[in-house]
């Protein structure tokens, strides 16, 4: 896998969240063509894939590799808690051409280290050994990881294993990643706040990221990761300084006050970076139940942040109302764009 930015797409429906955005979906892969993506993941988990039916991710998929064939890389969203099912999602991805497949550690079945192993990843990689395959270990989501070991043992047994996007947020783990998979392998970025870090740690030398802020800012957060890679440490921070408010919003914890007392509500992605394309005129529509709306308190964050790039660093957010002709301060300050985006209570 070449380094770089690589966009975990969201998949934008229409507003009732009934059907896919055909025409949208198709603006969105040439508003980051443009910008210089390095690649694309068509139905990561960014992309909604627990609540998309597979005759819908296979379209998605068929999209995506049609739109960006020879002009960059498109990694399919293919993982399942079911085998049998990420078996089925690869074979259909490898006949649309696809460079690479993400398979996530299956969620809520949660079985071991071994058992992703032998039991889900390898049967795959064995069949389809012309493709890329990407591990996605992120226990927060998942309540499973495939470990440093057993990826170890894979790229060993199967070639192909050859990268995973590591999203556990424990540095120790990804050192011992690279102890045991050697130089060669690729190691990306799960986590765009970590990224900088990832990258710079010798112990770990990431190849760049896969990245849900890029949805919003794919320009500056590829030009970020080549200056990164190039050894550029004091552009990408200036770079970082700018992008960096957009990481929280990946996901959004606020402090609710009900009847009861205080709560917590997470709002976890896509569900914030979806409010703000939202927000800004871009093909995104809502997300599929059971993610509904950010609280209100939720909103006005991704409202501030926004605005806070916007005023300091304009050019970070400027081709989007380039590319969709909007006018992204008259949309931060007018109320009636706000309208359906939260919840009126908690």
């Amino acid at each position: 896998m070449n380094p770089g930015c690589y966009t975990a797409l969201v998949t934008p429906f229409t507003q009732d969240g009934a059907t896919l955005d055909q025409e949208g979906l198709e603006k969105l892969v040439a508003f980051q063509i443009e910008s210089g993506i390095t690649g694309i993941l068509a139905v990561g988990t960014t992309g909604e894939s627990p609540t998309l039916g597979w005759s819908e991710h296979n379209t998605v998929v068929d999209s995506i590799a049609r739109l960006t064939r020879n002009r960059c890389t498109c990694i399919a969203g293919t993982g399942s808690n079911n085998t049998q099912e990420a078996l089925s999602a690869t074979a259909h991805a490898a006949s649309q051409d696809v460079e690479a497949v993400l398979l996530v550690d299956p969620y809520y079945n949660g079985p071991s280290s071994l058992e992703i192993r032998r039991e889900y990843v390898a049967p795959i990689a064995r069949q389809f050994p012309g493709l890329t395959i990407i591990p996605y270990v992120i226990p927060g989501r998942t309540g499973a990881q495939l470990l440093p070991e057993d990826l170890a043992f894979l790229y060993q047994a199967h070639p192909n294993v050859s990268a995973v996007k590591e999203a556990t947020a424990d540095l120790k783990n990804m050192r011992r990643t690279r102890a045991c998979c050697g130089p060669d392998y690729t190691i990306f970025s799960g986590d765009d706040a970590m990224t900088q870090a990832m990258m710079t740690d010798p112990a770990i030398v990431a190849s760049g990221v896969i990245s849900v802020a890029s949805n919003v800012a794919p320009a500056a957060i590829t030009r970020m990761v080549a200056r990164l890679a190039a050894g550029d440490h004091a552009g990408a921070a200036a770079l970082l300084k700018k992008v960096e408010p957009l990481f929280d919003l990946v996901t959004v914890k606020t402090i609710e006050h009900t009847p009861f007392g205080e709560v917590i509500c997470r709002a976890r992605n896509p569900l914030a970076i979806k409010t703000l394309m939202r927000l800004l005129g871009m093909p995104s529509g809502p997300c599929r139940p059971p993610l509904g709306k950010m609280t209100r308190a939720g909103l006005d964050t991704v409202l501030s942040v926004t605005r806070r790039v916007w005023t300091e660093s304009p050019e970070i957010l400027r081709p989007i109302a380039d590319f969709f002709n909007v006018d992204i301060a008259e949309r931060l300050d007018n109320p009636e764009y706000q309208e359906g985006l939260c919840y009126s209570d908690y």
